[in-house]
């Protein structure tokens, strides 16, 4: 039965309805791989150049949001940063091999999370307005979006861009003219989905991942009278807002 409050439902896309940090994490793993091996002749641990990769990555993102060149460039700078440091050379076919190693992770199968398809049509049935917001590079993110056919629960309501923050998401709730009250935000990202849906005045559904991506992890600045649930899996999701629904009906 379709509820007569209708909610507008606003999805991240990666690693809320898709995997996505699992595949850059191998790809890490192969560059540690071949970091080892070009470096083994120095004094540099798997935990330096790790730790100087994320440092490279994140700060690059509040630079260039999420941009394709972004990920494979901070290999190569992790690369160039140890070869200046311990004076080795620097060899071009090496930054080539980093630069294609850094690109393969959009090359990927998309592989959905556990009940994205009986959420997105659960909720879609109640009635419920589905929009999704993603980061990212047209190609790249519309790619996904095609292999998934998230089209048919999402229509017209795709909304995709390079810096995912509280600008952002503000413009889409404003220039939707949606109810804030009945408006929601899901995502795996503090920074970039739950963080934005607080400041926006929008309920806010966290689902936090057991290894996450260190840019999305923040602490949140929350105002008065916000609302959060944490979750663990996609398919809690419609429980949580049909209870919402009830409540409100209920009032």
């Amino acid at each position: 039965m379709k509820s007569n409050l209708k909610q507008q439902i606003i999805f991240d896309l990666d690693d809320t309805l898709i995997h996505c940090n699992k595949y850059f994490n191998l790809t890490v793993g192969a560059f540690l791989e071949l970091m080892q091996e070009w470096f083994c002749d120095y004094q540099i641990t798997v935990e330096d150049i790790r730790n100087k990769q994320i440092e490279i990555d994140v700060s690059g993102v509040a630079v260039f949001g999420f941009a394709s060149q972004h990920f494979p460039q901070s290999l190569i700078d992790t690369y160039l940063y140890f070869s200046k440091k311990v004076h080795r050379k620097i060899d071009t076919e090496e930054q080539a091999k980093l630069q294609e190693l850094g690109m393969s992770v959009y090359d990927q199968e998309i592989e959905a999370y556990p009940g994205m398809v009986e959420t997105l049509e659960y909720l879609r049935d109640q009635g419920h307005t589905l929009h999704l917001y993603t980061g990212g590079e047209q190609m790249i993110q519309q790619r996904k979006i095609d292999q998934m056919k998230l089209g048919e629960y999402f229509d017209d309501r795709i909304y995709i861009t390079r810096h995912k923050n509280i600008d952002a998401l503000e413009k889409i709730v404003s220039n939707g003219q949606m109810d804030r009250k009945n408006t929601w935000m899901i995502g795996n990202s503090l920074r970039t989905d739950i963080e934005p849906a607080l400041a926006a005045g929008v309920h806010a559904i966290y689902i936090e991942q057991d290894i996450e991506w260190k840019y999305n992890l923040i602490e949140l600045n929350k105002p008065e009278n916000y609302s959060l649930y944490t979750i663990h899996d996609l398919v809690e999701v419609p429980n949580i807002i049909s209870e919402y629904v009830k409540q409100q009906q209920n009032q």
